[in-house]
C-alpha cells in the first residue's frame, strides 16, 4: 500500500480526539484520506456474499407486494367507521405505513437497476421497471444517471446527485473576507448572515425539500450538476445521456405514461379524492423517504468531497454514512440505510448480503468506516442547517454553514 496523500503535513489523524474538539474541527482539520485499493476492501469481503439468488429475491419481492396490498385491503374499511374521531388518524396511520412500505418497493427497484434480483436481466428489468414506474421513478434513465453516481461518487465534478453548492454558487463573500469577519464565538469558516435562518423556517423548507426533492431532480436536475440548460431524466439532454440512450428514456417514459392512465382510470371508476387517500398521499411519504434516506447517506458534516487527484472511487464510496433506522425500518427498506457504504463500495452485492458483508468492510476500514447514531429527526435538522456549501478550491472539501 502505498503512503496515504496528506493534506495537511501538520494535522493529526482524522478520528483523533473525536469528540473533544467540535465534529467540523476534528474531521475537517485533522483528515487524512484513506488508501486502500478496491481489491484490498474486496478481498475482505468472502465471494459468495456477492453471489444472487433468484429465488431469495423473489420472496423478498412477493413480500412486499403482499404487505402493500394487505394495508391497501386494511384501509378499505376505514370509511366505515363510525366517526371522523376515528377516520381522521386511521387515514393518518395509512398513509404513514403505506408510504413506508412502498419505500420497500422503490428499494427493490433500486436493487434491479444493479441487476441484483438475478443473473437473469430480464427479472431484474421487468420488476424494476414495474415497481420503479409504479412511484413515478423513469427506471431505464434513472438508471443510467444512477451508473454515473456511482462511477463519480463523492467527487466535486463527476458525481451528479447532492453535489453541493461552493461558496460562490451562493455569492458569499470568499473565505479568506469571512475568515477577518468572524468574531471569537465563530469558528473561522463561517459566513452565517445568509443562513440565520429561524427554526420555523428551517422546518418548512426541509419539508418541501422531503415531499418534492426527488421529483424535482427528476424533472429539474435539483442537487445535480450546474448545467448551463434545463435538464431531466425524460429527455436525451442531460450532461449523463448520450443519444444512443433514446431507446431506453422511451421505455422508462411509457412506464411513467402507463402509471399516469391507471392513475387517471380509477379518478373516473371512483373519484380522484380516493386515488389521492389511496395512493397520492402515500406516495409523497415514499418520496419524504427516499429524500430522508440518501440525503442522510451523502451529506453529514463529517464527510468531505473531493477534487482533481486526491479523489478515487474508494475514497469517494467510504465518504457515505451509515444510519440505521431501526430493526423495523430497516427491515422494510432492506437494510439500504445502515449498509451504504458497502453498496457504494460494492454495489453487485444483493441487499440481503449487504449487512454481513458490512461487519466485513466494517473491519477492514477501521476508523474509516463512518457511521453515525444520531437521531434520525435530529441528524435531518442538524446537516439541512450546517450543510450549506463547500469552498471553492482544495481538493478535500468539507461542508460549511
Amino acid at each position: 500500500m502505498t503512503p496515504p496523500l496528506i493534506i495537511n503535513d501538520q494535522v493529526s489523524r482524522r478520528f483523533a480526539a473525536e469528540g473533544k474538539n467540535s465534529p467540523k474541527s476534528n474531521f475537517e482539520h485533522g483528515y487524512v484520506p484513506m488508501d486502500f485499493t478496491v481489491k484490498e476492501l474486496r478481498d475482505s469481503i468472502p465471494a459468495h456474499l456477492f453471489l444472487r439468488n433468484t429465488t431469495t429475491s423473489l420472496m423478498y419481492v412477493a413480500k412486499d407486494l403482499f404487505t402493500v396490498a394487505t394495508v391497501f385491503y386494511s384501509a378499505t374499511f376505514i370509511d366505515t367507521l363510525p366517526s371522523s374521531a376515528l377516520k381522521i388518524p386511521a387515514w393518518i396511520a395509512y398513509w404513514i405505513i403505506q408510504g413506508t412500505v412502498m419505500t420497500g418497493l422503490w428499494v427493490i427497484g433500486h436493487e434491479c437497476v444493479h441487476g441484483n434480483l438475478s443473473d437473469i436481466k430480464i427479472i431484474n428489468t421487468i420488476i424494476g421497471w414495474v415497481f420503479h414506474s409504479s412511484v413515478f421513478v423513469p427506471y431505464q434513465a434513472w438508471q443510467i444517471s444512477h451508473s454515473h453516481h456511482h462511477k463519480g461518487i463523492g467527487n466535486m465534478t463527476k458525481d451528479v446527485v447532492f453535489v453541493p453548492p461552493t461558496r460562490s454558487d451562493l455569492g458569499l463573500s470568499s473565505a479568506e473576507k469571512a475568515q477577518k469577519e468572524t468574531t471569537e464565538e465563530h469558528d473561522n469558516h463561517h459566513d452565517e448572515s445568509p443562513f440565520a435562518e429561524s427554526p420555523i423556517y428551517t422546518l418548512w423548507s426541509l419539508s418541501i425539500a422531503l415531499l418534492l426533492g426527488w421529483p424535482l431532480y427528476l424533472l429539474t436536475n435539483a442537487s445535480g450538476q450546474r448545467t448551463p440548460h434545463w435538464v431531466n431524466h425524460f429527455q436525451t439532454v442531460a450532461p449523463y445521456f448520450e443519444p444512443h440512450h433514446a431507446k431506453s428514456i422511451f421505455y422508462s417514459n411509457c412506464g411513467i405514461a402507463l402509471m399516469v392512465s391507471i392513475l387517471t382510470f380509477f379518478s373516473t371508476l371512483h373519484s380522484p379524492l380516493t386515488v389521492v387517500k389511496y395512493y397520492g398521499i402515500p406516495y409523497l411519504i415514499v418520496n419524504a423517504w427516499t429524500v430522508c434516506i440518501t440525503y442522510l447517506q451523502h451529506t453529514d458534516p463529517k464527510i468531505p468531497r473531493f477534487r482533481g487527484r486526491t479523489w478515487n472511487f474508494q475514497r469517494g464510496a467510504a465518504c457515505t454514512i451509515d444510519r440505521s433506522y431501526g430493526r423495523i425500518l430497516n427491515h422494510l427498506h432492506h437494510h439500504t440505510a445502515d449498509t451504504h457504504l458497502c453498496h457504494h463500495m460494492f454495489s453487485q452485492i444483493p441487499f440481503y448480503n449487504a449487512v454481513e458483508a458490512t461487519k466485513h468492510l466494517k473491519a477492514k476500514l477501521g476508523e474509516y468506516y463512518v457511521v453515525d447514531d444520531t437521531p434520525i429527526a435530529k441528524a435531518l435538522y442538524r446537516n439541512w442547517r450546517e450543510c450549506k456549501f463547500v469552498e471553492d478550491e482544495g481538493e478535500v472539501a468539507f461542508f460549511k454553514h
